[in-house]
Formats: C-alpha cells, structure tokens, sequence
C-alpha cells in the first residue's frame, strides 16, 4: 500500500521536495494501512459516549472498525503506550506555508509533514504567498497541491487584491473555489470602507472574516511592546493602542453589518474585555491567541532573540498573565499556531532587521498544555471550535466513522530538540526547552504519520 503513495510524488512539488531537502525518509512515515490497532487508549470527545473511557481501537481501510475494552486482531500497525489518549483530529486556523513563492521556506509538502508532526489533521493557511491567495486559480492551487495529503489544507482567501489593502479581491469567485474564510493574513486591512464591504461580502455565504489586530499608522516603526524593556532595551515600540484601536473599529463594523468575525493573535487584556463586552451582548465576534504569547512575554527578549520578534509583539507581563488566566477560564475561542517559517538569513541578523514570526505547528499543544490544567478545554479548542467556525464537518468516534484523529501523550514530559522540527524552516525559541504533552501521530485520510 505505501507503494501506492509513492506513486503519487510525480506532482512537481513532491519531486522539488525531495530534489531540494532529500526528505524522502520523512515521507516513508506517511503510511496506508490496511489495519491499524490503538491499544488501551483514552478517548478525549466531549461529544463522544466513550468520552474519558480507555479503549482498543481498530481502525482498517480508514475508517473505525472496533471500539472495544480489549481487541484481540491481528493488525499491520500497533500502537502502544502508558500515557495514550486520542482526540478528533487538531485544526489550526493561522498558519502560513509560503507556497507559492518561498518553497526555500516552507512548500504545502513540508507544512503538511510539520502539521502532522504537531498533530494537526486540518490547516487554514493564511493567502500572504507570492503570487498572493487573492483569485480561484490560487485557491484551486492549494488544493490541487494538497489532495493527496494526510492533512486537510484550506486555503484562506485574501480579502484585497495582492494584500495590499486597496481593493477587493475576487471574494465571490474564490468562496465557490473553496476558499474556506477571507483574511489579509499577516497584513491586516487597514481602511474601514475596505473591511466593511469585506464583511457584507462574508455575510452572504456565512463566511468567517479574520482580522490580525494592528493599526500600522501608529506601529508600523516599532520592533517590540512598547514600555519599560523597549526602553532598556534601545529598541523602537509597539504601542498596545495599535491593536485596540483596529479591535473597536472592526467591532462596530461587524455590529453594523450582522457578520461574523474572527480576531487572531489577541495580545492584550484591552483587546479581550472588548471582545467578551461584544460577545455578551450576543454579537457574532470571536478570538483565538498564539501559544507563543501564552508562553512569553516581553520580558524574555532581553537577550534579543530574533526568534522572539513577533507580530503582534510579546506584551508586557500584567497582559501576558491576563492572557492566561483568560485561556484557562476559556474566555478565549481557539488556539491558533501562526506558524511562521523563516529562512536562517532572516533571524540569524540584528534584531532590526529580522523578520517577524516563528514556526509553531510542531510545539502548540505541548506549550498549551502547561499553560491548562483542563485537557478536555484544551482539546475543544483544538478540534470542536475551529469547524463550528469555519463550517468543517466534525469528526467522530464511533465504529463506522472516518478515522480522522490525534495520537498523544499528555502527561510526557520531553526536551523539544532541532531534529524534531518537520518544517523546512528552524525559526522557534522552543529548542532546548522542556516541555509537557508529546504528540504521537494522527490518522486522516486512510493514512497515518507517527513520530
């Protein structure tokens, strides 16, 4: 059966994956299986009746077989282990894999090799590629690259044309191509007539707008939160008011016309009391944050670590604790990777001129959880909240259903290492670090990847 998969690396895109990096032995673990047994496996699915219960799970052509205490079969693959639990398959709902136009970066390929590796079955990238996400031949792109993957990709339309913020792009056109929501990307829209008529066109098809929160008239110069260690520090700020000011425009934009939308990469308690004020009034606003800005704050760029440049900026200490507790009171929507690949030249540099972001597939559930003490909250994030958003069906787990599930290890505790990294890019301030919660591998699409 694996035969088979191989055949399907003609497509260009497999063979200048495996020309330009040699990572045919990465693919080998993309696997067909005709039979595949979970043993004695914790099942996280709120809307599962096997919800919290240990079970053997035998999965053959794809779909789920058995659900039982104990399954006795034969199978070509047995999974084993003392801390196994298994959820629906992860959706992340930011991530960029520079393709077309920077494959040195990252290629859909790679992106998908990182998802899995991270645990995510499902990935909505983000349209900021070269030529941009902004018609139906770019999104048809996407998926033509994508269909034979073990990870569902879901183009993001552009909202403007190139992302340039001037002109509406073919929203129409690339909603019926398949273009599962409409977002600038990293280049949030900054003209209000602009976004306004980006949601009227959204509001006709029930798509999600998403927003990355930055005002750049006011922060287009700075490199970091602007306070007290941007001061320390010498370096140019990024004043908070810049992500308010954005959040309490587009919310009275959204309430004028009934659309839903989406803030992604929230980095202050500002911006969340506006959102929670918005969504207790019954209005259709939601958010997700990164991993990285439950992790750090601006504190620990005090050694300018490039890796730590990211946009919006690490906040100071009093919105990074907010924040968190916001996270485990589960004020906040979705985790969401803005996954970020970046070429060594682009990091390794003065701060000044490093860019912004960082890869973050591979880490997000592992830093997540050691922010959570609630595992069935964090999984909701991951799996249920993403698809009612977008529209996704949900997956489930039951005997007759399409496997699509995440494999992983809560409680492991593991140092996160350079040879873990999938993504073509290395740009993460996780190496080195320990961290808690191992991801062991997912089955999607009658295929399986297993670290």
């Amino acid at each position: 059966m694996k035969a088979d998969f191989f055949k399907k690396l003609t497509d260009k895109n497999y063979a200048l994956l495996i020309l330009c990096k040699g990572i045919f032995p990465i693919f080998a673990q993309f696997q067909m299986h005709m039979k595949l047994l979970l043993k004695q496996v914790r099942i996280i699915s709120p809307a599962s009746p096997f919800h919290q219960l240990q079970k053997d799970i035998l999965i053959q052509n794809g779909k789920i077989q058995l659900i039982e205490d104990h399954i006795a079969e034969e199978a070509d693959q047995v999974i084993t282990g003392d801390d196994l639990h298994v959820s629906i398959g992860w959706m992340d709902m930011f991530a960029h894999f520079a393709d077309p136009g920077a494959e040195h970066r990252e290629t859909i390929a790679t992106g998908a090799i990182a998802a899995a590796a991270g645990g995510f079955t499902d990935v909505m990238i983000i349209p900021n590629t070269k030529p941009v996400i902004d018609s139906k031949t770019q999104v048809e792109y996407v998926l033509k690259s994508a269909k034979d993957l073990p990870v569902n990709i879901y183009p993001i339309g552009a909202i403007t044309k190139n992302t340039e913020g001037k002109e509406l792009a073919e929203m129409y056109d690339m909603y019926h191509s398949g273009a599962i929501a409409f977002s600038d990307g990293t280049k949030p829209v900054q003209q209000a007539n602009i976004m306004i008529k980006a949601l009227q066109y959204a509001l006709a098809h029930q798509t999600l707008t998403i927003q990355l929160p930055d005002d750049t008239s006011i922060s287009n110069h700075g490199l970091i939160n602007e306070g007290v260690i941007s001061t320390q520090l010498g370096l140019p700020g990024k004043p908070s008011i810049a992500e308010k000011l954005i959040i309490a425009r587009d919310i009275e934009l959204m309430k004028y016309t009934g659309a839903r939308l989406h803030f992604t990469g929230i980095s202050t308690q500002k911006s969340l009391n506006m959102i929670l004020a918005a969504k207790q009034e019954g209005w259709p606003v939601t958010c997700s944050v990164t991993p990285y800005h439950l992790y750090f704050c601006d504190e620990d760029l005090q050694a300018y670590n490039t890796h730590l440049k990211v946009n919006p900026p690490l906040r100071n200490r009093t919105d990074h604790m907010a924040l968190q507790a916001a996270f485990q009171r589960g004020d906040i929507d979705a985790l969401a990777t803005h996954h970020q690949p970046l070429h060594w030249d682009d990091k390794t540099c003065e701060f000044e001129y490093a860019k912004y972001g960082m890869i973050g597939l591979e880490t997000a559930f592992a830093v997540a959880n050691e922010i959570t003490n609630d595992l069935s909250s964090l999984i909701k994030m991951l799996t249920l909240t993403p698809r009612q958003l977008t529209g996704v069906s949900v997956p489930e787990i039951e005997v007759g259903a399409k496997a699509c599930l995440t494999i992983f290890e809560p409680s492991t505790t593991y140092t996160f290492t350079k040879d873990m990294v999938k993504s073509r890019s290395y740009n993460t301030p996780f190496i080195g670090k320990t961290l808690k919660g191992k991801v062991r591998g997912i089955i999607n699409n009658n295929q399986s990847y297993f670290n």
